[in-house]
């Protein structure tokens, strides 16, 4: 069996979908995910960069930057609505002091980081943090505010920070799309009768977790930032849905619209529009 490198982030909406795949629950024919690489979605992003990873989880925005490198694959993305980025502070904030603000967004090529420039351009002072170190930041003052992810959205309220703005919310009133924030994508020179093979056993972990979400809760539980049982629902829940299955041309239509308005906003080149996926 050809052995391919397989890396995604250790939130629980990956480990969720990934659980049956690489635990040996889910069949294989002709491949084999090794090795797994559980990595901060960041730190994907700038491998995919240099094209480190055979199958990769990315932010959408730097599927934007080696669409020459990656095809997305339907299964396994998190896409839709209310899941959007938050931009949150300390206290209230009115927007006319963002220019004199610091911002903290968890990586240069996070779709996080895309929202936040396309919401706004006054932003001057944009620090780059992991996401799980962001609302320390604000708390100790390091920052004025951030763009939260992931368990933080369940989480900032009781830390007692405030919503400045849902930018998920903001683009899907502006957009009309549900809110891209990431997929699974796929070496294009892996072929379209593999990639379709591999897309096909991911959808067949999600079903497998959804079927035995009970067995996969230590493997979530092992990477998880947050461990309360309802902040891991409520994420799961979140963030794996009918999307998460099939991307479907509605979803397919918001990542192409979100790339276009990335590349409107001069962050990708116009020579990298390629298919986003491939037909099988």
């Amino acid at each position: 069996m050809q052995q391919l490198s397989i890396g995604f982030s250790p939130c629980p909406n990956d480990t969720y979908i990934f659980c049956g795949l690489v635990n040996g629950k889910v069949p294989l024919s002709s491949w084999q995910p090794q090795p797994v690489i559980l990595e901060y979605v960041e730190t994907l992003n700038e491998w995919a960069m240099h094209g480190r990873l055979d199958i990769s989880k990315l932010s959408f925005h730097a599927f934007g930057h080696v669409l020459d490198k990656y095809v997305l694959l339907h299964a396994g993305a998190a896409l839709g609505r209310g899941c959007g980025p938050l931009l949150v502070a300390g206290q209230k904030v009115d927007p006319s002091c963002f220019s004199k603000m610091t911002v903290a967004v968890p990586g240069q090529f996070t779709t996080a980081a895309m929202l936040l420039r396309l919401y706004s351009s006054a932003w001057k002072k944009v620090v780059m943090m992991r996401f799980d170190e962001i609302m320390a930041a604000i708390e100790s003052g390091r920052v004025d505010c951030g763009v939260i992810i992931h368990e933080s959205r369940f989480t900032y309220r009781s830390r007692g920070l405030e919503l400045i703005t849902d930018l998920g919310a903001w683009w899907e009133k502006t957009s009309g799309h549900p809110i891209p924030l990431g997929g699974i994508v796929a070496r294009r020179s892996l072929g379209s009768d593999l990639i379709a093979e591999i897309d096909r056993d991911i959808r067949k972990s999600i079903l497998w977790a959804h079927q035995n979400s009970n067995s996969c809760r230590p493997y979530i539980k092992k990477y998880a930032q947050e461990l309360d049982d309802q902040v891991i629902n409520e994420h799961i829940g979140l963030y794996v849905n009918a999307f998460s299955e099939n991307l479907g041309d509605g979803g397919l239509a918001a990542v192409e619209f979100f790339l276009q308005k990335g590349r409107q906003a001069g962050l990708f080149s116009e020579s990298t529009v390629l298919p986003l996926t491939m037909k099988y």
